[in-house]
């Protein structure tokens, strides 16, 4: 399937924004308080806060550039703010009011007219026109506007024309400017900007409004990274981006719980309602931006919490006492699932997101996600934490490395941790059930499969990959592998999509695939694994295929495109079988290649190779020799529909790996060499020797003339061919060795022209018909 990665917008079509519109507004703040903004209205937007500390501080931001929609879709950057006012109607609770000392400000951030780099501070009090310090007209006049306390005294004219960002300070009351002092209680604010207005010369932003049609693809989102923003925005990516269907939402592992001070630290909140009001006001409107938008969204709860926030009793460890850390910065911890009150936190959680779509009127859908017992660089195993060690006698045998030759005490150990874990994730199961009714829900699992089915590692499947989730246990099942996919390690995924059908049971139209990702902006030339991945699942009739994750398809400008309709899949097609008639040597045969050629004014040339591989070109009617095959020519062109539908055809010339035309030995042709980790190989033939040599694919290969050999020993087994000729090994070739093919091979054509001019009379006189044929090109 065709992709495009783009960078910025080229002549798409595009549309106008009103200034400060409030889908594009984000919110900033230090941890370990909590914000969030929606937008609530074609001219309005809500602020959310929840502070910890007395030094707290959350903003309220526009920038002049966007840093967060897909280039396709991104407005445009603009500093220049002069001769243009904004406006709104200001109300808060909760927060220090407009009046006071600390009390909202916009912070202005810019250069002056000599181009020096200025911060200037507008009090939002000097400029209300009306109201009270809670509810306010306000009116910032871009080119007539002062920073300061007091106006005029303080004045510090504001250079309009070059303003990078703005912000409105956001403060509880008892702030303390650096202060780190826990809030005994804290504190929950509020603000809201309402009819937000924009005039003047610089009112309204140029915006990408493409559209790319529905592709059949669905899209994931994650709410750590994208807290900041309003969902209106994003929801308006995915929807423009042609993501249809289910939309798959992490809620996180950092930002969406409550948290309340304790010993020096900030701890998740026990024996309460675990979302904190931000986060609460911020999925209550992604489920209805979703809703409104017809995306039927999937709520996602890992066992991961930031390990800061943690508490120490609740987390998985070692048999050395270390604690389980994954790989993010910072870190996140693994709730042990036989920690009663850290299964019951995790539960409360399931419950309030389920009760959250059921009250929004979606169908309650949740996914239990990457539920395990971490597994360290170390191949450690992390059940040893004290909960988990009750759980499995009070002394269980120590695994200290889980690629090692484990007896039977270690495996019994791990399939008890199995049946723990599958009992874990059936209490969050039951809890969504319960939180649903009387309506229904569906759960379901996500699984990490190079984890949890890593070689390295045979027997973790006991406690990662348990018996216990086998269907029906969950209404689908979920799998990703980007490590293996993004690696290259074809054979391991293809290993291991059969492990998990044998093991667990869920027929394809049960699986879900999630493709992806990609961790930095310089991956982006992983995309084309990604792209052949979602490509490989759809043709494992997987029930739904997703890409993880809309920050990544945003900042890489990923671009799927659509599907080709029926009729131009039709027109694409090929017809595998061969061309009726034999070719004698009175066939034509002529290879193109294209060259761009410039002579200079003094007669030298400038040669530019356009194609790396020749298109063939054929005449097969000199091959046609009597009235009956010429019959047979005219059936096989209509049955074609003239150049409509492709065929084989064997080249006299050229058909085999050894030569031209001997027979194909297992050592003829170098398709690559192995890595430890890549199992596909396509068939190729090359021409001329060493780095010189042209490399010619071959996707139409007689399947039972491919011989292959590995460092020189033929194979004849743990192989099979691929679709357009791509040897598949079941188990990839290891690193350094040299595999090989031989093979007969036919050319893909078509016929050059909608009509074929046959003549009874001239073929009767022995003038043989002209029939052009031309190469198709179907794999680079």
């Amino acid at each position: 399937m065709a992709f495009w990665l783009t960078h910025a917008r080229d002549g798409q079509h595009s549309d106008w924004i009103q200034r400060f519109d409030p889908r594009y507004w984000t919110v900033n703040f230090p941890r370990p308080m909590m914000a969030s903004v929606v937008s609530t209205g074609p001219a309005a937007l809500r602020v959310d806060v929840r502070f910890m500390q007395t030094g707290d501080l959350a903003g309220l931001i526009w920038d002049s550039v966007d840093r967060f929609d897909h280039p396709l879709l991104a407005y445009c950057t603009d500093r220049d703010y002069s001769r243009t006012a904004l406006s709104f109607r200001w109300r808060s609770g909760g927060l220090i009011a407009l009046d006071e000392v600390n009390g909202p400000t916009l912070t202005i951030e810019g250069r002056d007219a000599s181009g020096a780099a200025r911060t200037w501070y507008v009090r939002l009090w000097n400029y209300a026109v009306s109201g009270s310090p809670t509810d306010a007209e306000i009116v910032i006049p871009f080119s007539a506007l002062d920073g300061g306390f007091v106006l005029p005294d303080d004045a510090d004219p504001v250079h309009p024309a070059d303003i990078d960002r703005m912000f409105i300070s956001l403060v509880a009351p008892g702030f303390v400017p650096g202060g780190t002092n826990p809030f005994a209680v804290p504190p929950e604010g509020w603000a809201e900007l309402s009819a937000i207005r924009c005039d003047g010369e610089r009112a309204m932003l140029e915006i990408g409004d493409v559209i790319v049609p529905p592709h059949g693809i669905a899209c994931a989102t994650a709410y750590d990274d994208c807290c900041n923003q309003a969902p209106a925005r994003l929801l308006r990516n995915v929807d423009q981006l042609g993501y249809r269907g289910s939309l798959l939402h992490y809620v996180g592992m950092s930002h969406f719980f409550r948290l309340v001070p304790a010993d020096g630290t900030f701890l998740v909140e026990e024996g309460s309602a675990p979302i904190c009001a931000p986060a609460r006001a911020w999925h209550e409107n992604f489920l209805a931006e979703a809703k409104a938008r017809d995306f039927s969204p999937i709520f996602s709860l890992s066992y991961e919490v930031l390990a800061q926030h943690c508490p120490d009793d609740w987390q998985q460890r070692a048999s050395d006492g270390t604690a389980a850390r994954t790989g993010w910065s910072p870190p996140s911890a693994l709730l042990s699932p036989a920690h009663d009150e850290a299964m019951a936190w995790l539960r409360g959680a399931a419950t309030d997101f389920a009760a959250m779509m059921a009250e929004a009127d979606v169908a309650v859908r949740f996914q239990v996600g990457e539920p395990w017992w971490w597994m360290d660089a170390g191949r450690r195993i992390h059940l040893y934490d004290d909960a988990a060690r009750a759980a499995f006698g009070g002394d269980p045998p120590v695994i200290a490395d889980m690629g090692a030759q484990l007896g039977a005490a270690e495996k019994t150990l791990l399939d008890s941790a199995g049946a723990l874990l599958a009992a874990s994730t059936a209490g969050v199961v039951d809890a969504v059930r319960e939180a649903a009714a009387p309506a229904s829900a569906e759960v379901l699992l996500l699984t990490f499969l190079p984890t949890v089915l890593d070689p390295a590692m045979p027997e973790a499947r006991r406690a990662n990959l348990p018996t216990g989730w086998a269907a029906p246990a969950f209404d689908r099942l979920q799998v990703e592998d980007y490590d293996w996919l993004t690696g290259g390690q074809d054979a391991a995924r293809r290993a291991a999509y059969g492990v998990v059908d044998a093991r667990l049971g869920y027929p394809a139209e049960a699986q879900d695939y999630l493709a992806g990702f990609t961790l930095n902006a310089d991956d982006g030339p992983l995309w084309r694994r990604i792209d052949t991945g979602i490509d490989e699942a759809r043709a494992r009739a997987a029930h739904e295929v997703f890409v993880w994750a809309l920050p990544q398809i945003c900042r890489d400008g990923f671009v799927r495109l659509p599907s080709p309709s029926a009729e131009d899949d039709q027109m694409q097609s090929f017809d595998d079988i061969p061309y009726p008639l034999a070719l004698g040597s009175d066939a034509a045969v002529a290879p193109e290649f294209s060259t761009s050629i410039a002579v200079t004014a003094s007669g030298f040339e400038r040669r530019n190779s356009l194609w790396s591989d020749a298109r063939l070109k054929f005449d097969v009617g000199p091959g046609v020799r009597s009235e009956s095959e010429l019959g047979t020519l005219l059936s096989f062109f209509r049955a074609r529909r003239g150049p409509a539908r492709g065929f084989r055809l064997r080249d006299p010339l050229d058909h085999s790996s050894n030569a031209m035309t001997g027979t194909p030995t297992a050592l003829d042709q170098v398709l690559g060499t192995g890595d430890g980790h890549a199992a596909h190989f396509p068939l190729v033939k090359r021409y001329g020797e060493d780095e010189g040599a042209q490399v010619r694919r071959i996707t139409r290969p007689e399947a039972a003339s491919v011989r292959i050999s590995v460092d020189g020993a033929v194979m004849t087994s743990g192989w099979s061919l691929d679709p357009l000729g791509v040897v598949a090994f079941a188990a990839a070739p290891a690193a350094g060795a040299i595999v090989r093919a031989g093979f007969r091979f036919d050319v893909p054509v078509r016929f050059a022209e909608d009509q074929l001019q046959l003549s009874g009379t001239t073929f009767a006189a022995g003038e043989a018909p002209s029939v052009p044929v031309v190469e198709i090109r179907e794999a680079a």
